[in-house]
Parts: structure tokens; sequence; C-alpha cells
């Protein structure tokens, strides 16, 4: 009984042993699943870190970008509105030009109580004047030139005789 007692007490000391040594491998494991789990943690705030950094940055690149497109839509708006302004400022000049581009004169009116530019009616207070060089036409004294000894000319043939002059 007592070598049974011994090899009993043998076989407890051995299987205390390996428990004790399974254990101490547990525990090892554990400090080294505790040390990855910590790592870990402190990879997951780093990324979650990272990560709001990249989207306030993300924020405020679409901010900028909706700031730069706001301004080129104002931009635009303006030069499309100075468009149209210089279209109507060359429509006016254009109607303003329409006729200047190629007076010739007119050719003498029938009716020789009327002036041949702007057919007012001569009577005692508007003279008739003889046009003296193309057309030799009537005129009042508002459509013509007084050229002192030369005459009397009406204004669209001085227009066409001295062209820098209008």
């Amino acid at each position: 009984v007592p070598q049974r007692l011994a090899s009993l007490a043998a076989a407890a000391q051995e299987e205390t042993w390996q428990s004790r040594q399974e254990l101490q491998a547990q525990r090892q494991e554990v400090a080294r699943l505790q040390e990855e789990l910590c790592r870990a943690r402190q990879d997951g705030e780093r990324w979650a870190s990272a990560l709001q950094r990249a989207q306030r940055e993300a924020l405020e690149r679409e901010a900028m970008r909706g700031a730069e497109q706001a301004r080129q839509q104002e931009l635009i708006r303006d030069m499309k509105a100075r468009l149209l302004e210089l279209l109507r400022e060359k429509d006016a000049l254009w109607q303003k030009t329409e006729g200047i581009d190629t007076p010739t004169p007119g050719p003498v009116p029938r009716d020789a109580g009327l002036c041949s530019r702007c057919h007012k009616d001569f009577h005692l207070l508007s003279r008739r004047y003889s046009c003296s060089r193309l057309c030799q036409g009537k005129v009042c004294h508002a459509c013509s030139m007084d050229f002192g000894k030369q005459g009397r000319c009406c204004l669209i043939c001085y227009q066409q005789r001295h062209p820098q002059a209008t």
C-alpha cells in the first residue's frame, strides 16, 4: 500500500507539475493575446483617428470646391450679363450707323418747294440753296454747308467729298 500511495503521490505530483506547466503556458498565451489585443486597440484608434481626419479633409475640400464653383458661376453670370450689354451696345451703334455707310445723294425732288434732304417746305424764313457739288438739289440752311465764294452744298455731298470730317 505504501508503494501504491507513493506511486499515486508521484503520479499526482507529475500531474500537478504538468498542470502547472499547462497553466504557465496558458498564462503566457493569455499575456501574448492581451498584448495583441492592446496593439489591435491602438491600431484601431489610429485608424479611427486617420479616418476622422480624412473625412474632415474631404469635407473641407468639398466646401472649397463648392465655394470655387459658386465663384465660377458668378463669374459666368457676370460675363453673360456683360456679353448681353455689349450686344445691346453693338446693336444700338449699328442702328445709329445703318444709314451712314454709303450715303449717296438722292434724286432731286420734283417739288421744288421741298428740301431734297429733310423734305421741309421752303417759305419766307427758310431759304432755298442749290447744292453746288454732286447732286445739284435744293437744300435748306440746316441741311447745307457754307463754302463762302464756292457756294453751299448739302451735308451728304460734303461728307462724300471730305470723309475724314465725319
